[in-house]
């Protein structure tokens, strides 16, 4: 089968004082259609900038990556562009929505930017809203919206498209626990629809929402464990994390 997303060597370097901050070095990575993967590891690891390679937010130093099957690293700007609108969505912990927009208006945007007809986007954006548990506040701006609210609207904004894969960076680091509970029933459905999810947190019990889980230290992935039963489960979020359930 072929990977949703594959990185071959994927590097990401910055210029430092005196040596090169290797940010994301030399990962080899391959994810399937259906997968939900959570990537976890200390601040500044690079677990972030893995994901906005992997979604072409930034650009590789070194590397080969693939999207689909189609080698990405080295579209232009505008052609990432028009394949991030169709074939990837992203949640971030800050939200990011357009504050002069609407709920519903936000959620339709990626559709009208893709050509859905205004009749159709709003149809979908609703359908989406509702099944977020936000449709009463459809027509609200993001300032009248609680933090749970705003990321249930991101989320139906990240998946109005149906994209073949998600990127969500800290999704509920802003969130109590309700609020978390409903955002993480959501991303569980994603693989039953053949959307993969890669979700970068430092909370170890959404973590073991994935089917797989990758520890990243100094740009590296140095595990790769599948989350199969319970008690893998918790072993392995036991020595990453020392987390007691």
């Amino acid at each position: 089968m072929t990977a949703v997303v594959e990185a071959i060597g994927l590097s990401r370097h910055y210029p430092g004082d005196t040596t090169p901050v290797r940010a994301v070095d030399a990962v080899d990575l391959a994810v399937e259609a259906g997968e939900a993967v959570s990537v976890m590891g200390p601040s500044g690891c690079g677990k972030s900038t893995l994901l906005h390679l992997l979604g072409g937010l930034e650009r590789p130093t070194a590397g080969e990556l693939r999207l689909g099957g189609q080698r990405v690293d080295r579209l232009s700007e505008a052609a990432w562009a028009r394949l991030r609108r169709r074939s990837v969505g992203f949640v971030f912990q800050a939200f990011h929505l357009v504050d002069e927009l609407t709920a519903l208006e936000n959620v339709e945007l990626p559709a009208l930017l893709v050509g859905v007809s205004r009749r159709a986007a709003k149809r979908a954006a609703l359908a989406l809203l509702d099944r977020l548990g936000v449709a009463d506040r459809a027509h609200h701006l993001p300032d009248r919206l609680s933090g749970g609210e705003r990321q249930r609207v991101a989320l139906a904004r990240a998946l109005i498209n149906e994209p073949l894969l998600v990127l969500a960076d800290e999704p509920t680091g802003n969130l109590d626990s309700h609020a978390t509970g409903e955002i993480l029933k959501v991303f569980a459905g994603l693989p039953d629809t053949g959307q993969t999810l890669l979700l970068v947190t430092h909370d170890p019990r959404v973590a073991a929402t994935a089917h797989r889980l990758l520890g990243m230290r100094d740009g590296s992935i140095v595990d790769d464990t599948r989350l199969d039963d319970g008690l893998s489960r918790h072993a392995v979020l036991s020595q990453l994390a020392g987390w007691d359930p």
